[in-house]
């Protein structure tokens, strides 16, 4: 009988403790800000990828979690792309030039939270980015025309959260995005897309 009511009692506690995991229906958001590095992908192989051009984001995260593993998750970002020693050419002549792109990019990605306490979290998705604005950083020359207007890609990434108070949590993470469309209008050539990593901090409120 005490092991009937010991078993009894301990898949209760268990039972108790799953409900209180578990995450369906919360929503978090909260601000980021990450530290870039970009370039771009000319042709196929990463032999051919470019010079590295490093930047920043600032971001917007919110996620809807579906259980204490799963959420839906999607980010509002200003995004600072573009590559290292490129090559610039006009009436006046030639030179090489750093290439300043940027984007607001919206990645949606599923997020799976895994580890003992869910702490850890994967991601991966779409992503879908907008050109602001594009310059080269020698002269300052704009160089929009040159480009298209959005980009669409593959965006993942993994991190850690924190919590910092009963509703906030602080997390890292490392995340990145590599286009799958030419980012240029009229290319004749080897197709060239857009390859960006970025380390990021934020603060995460349950809603």
């Amino acid at each position: 009988m005490k092991k009937l009511l010991t078993i009894v009692l301990f898949a209760s506690l268990c039972v108790i403790n799953l409900n209180a995991q578990s995450s369906k229906g919360d929503i978090e958001f909260g601000p980021g800000l990450g530290f870039n590095y970009a370039s771009v992908v000319v042709g196929s192989g990463a032999e051919n990828t470019t010079d590295t051009n490093t930047g920043f984001n600032i971001s917007a995260t919110g996620e809807y979690f579906f259980s204490d593993r799963w959420g839906i998750k999607a980010k509002l970002i200003y995004d600072q792309k573009g590559w290292g020693n490129g090559f610039f050419e006009d009436d006046n002549g030639s030179f090489t030039t750093d290439y300043n792109l940027n984007y607001l990019t919206i990645p949606v990605m599923a997020n799976w939270h895994f580890g003992s306490t869910r702490k850890w979290y994967l991601n991966f998705g779409p992503y879908l980015g907008v050109l602001l604005n594009a310059k080269e950083d020698r002269l300052g020359i704009d160089v929009k025309e040159a480009f298209n207007t959005t980009d669409v890609g593959l965006a993942f990434g993994i991190g850690y959260k924190f919590p910092i108070g009963e509703n906030a949590k602080l997390y890292i993470e490392y995340d990145e995005q590599y286009g799958f469309i030419d980012i240029f209008k009229d290319n004749i050539g080897n197709s060239v897309i857009n390859s960006r990593g970025s380390f990021n901090v934020g603060v995460l409120f349950n809603l």
